[in-house]
């Protein structure tokens, strides 16, 4: 089986990624993490990376003039490490035009509401504020808006009364894990496509 090369994006402890691995590690997994790069060195999505035995890099964004510069380097990276796809998982930084156009249609991220509902950082807390009943996360292809882009999957968490942002959010992310591993799948098996700014699962 020829398996989708992918490079995943982190900043932080690396759950997403930790699924993205697991699920990696089954034969019959159609994709491959070739490289994890974190813009932060003591991110722990890195020892994860390590412990799989995942090649790593860290590229801080403090160490380049502008978004751009800082966005070449990730790109020269991934081209190098023969990746033709890339998964951000918790990274929290905002990528350059430039970047998102070199990664057109093989670029996606997932992000802790039922988007378009909720953008930004702090998404769980913007649904408790405006009382919704139902929320959720949400895997997309990514382009130069925030948090914009053609769904690929979405799943629901019921609100519960009394949720915290803390509390909504630990629920929101076990059905972010279950998201984003079968949207790699289905992407890699070549069960998506996209057309307009829509995309469907065959």
């Amino acid at each position: 089986m020829k398996k989708l090369k992918t490079a995943v994006l982190i900043s932080g402890g690396g759950t997403n990624l930790q699924a993205l691995i697991d699920s990696c590690a089954d034969s019959g997994y159609p994709a491959q993490i070739v490289l994890v790069i974190s813009n932060k060195a003591d991110a722990y999505g890195l020892t994860r990376a390590k412990n799989a035995g995942i090649e790593t890099c860290v590229i801080s964004h403090k160490d380049y003039s502008s978004r751009e510069e800082f966005d070449k380097a990730m790109n020269e990276k991934i081209i190098a490490s023969g990746a033709e796809f890339v998964c951000m998982a918790g990274f929290m930084r905002l990528l350059s035009e430039w970047f998102v156009d070199q990664w057109h249609n093989k670029l996606i991220n997932i992000h802790p509401s039922l988007l378009p509902s909720f953008k930004g950082v702090d998404a769980q807390k913007q649904a408790l504020e405006a009382g919704v009943k139902i929320a959720g996360c949400t895997v997309h292809f990514v382009r130069k808006e925030m948090d914009a882009g053609p769904i690929i999957m979405q799943a629901s968490v019921p609100v519960l009364s009394g949720d915290t942002p803390e509390s909504l959010g630990k629920r929101i992310l076990e059905k972010e894990h279950e998201c984003y591993t079968e949207s790699l799948r289905l992407i890699a098996s070549g069960q998506v496509r996209i057309v307009g700014e829509k995309a469907e699962i065959l």
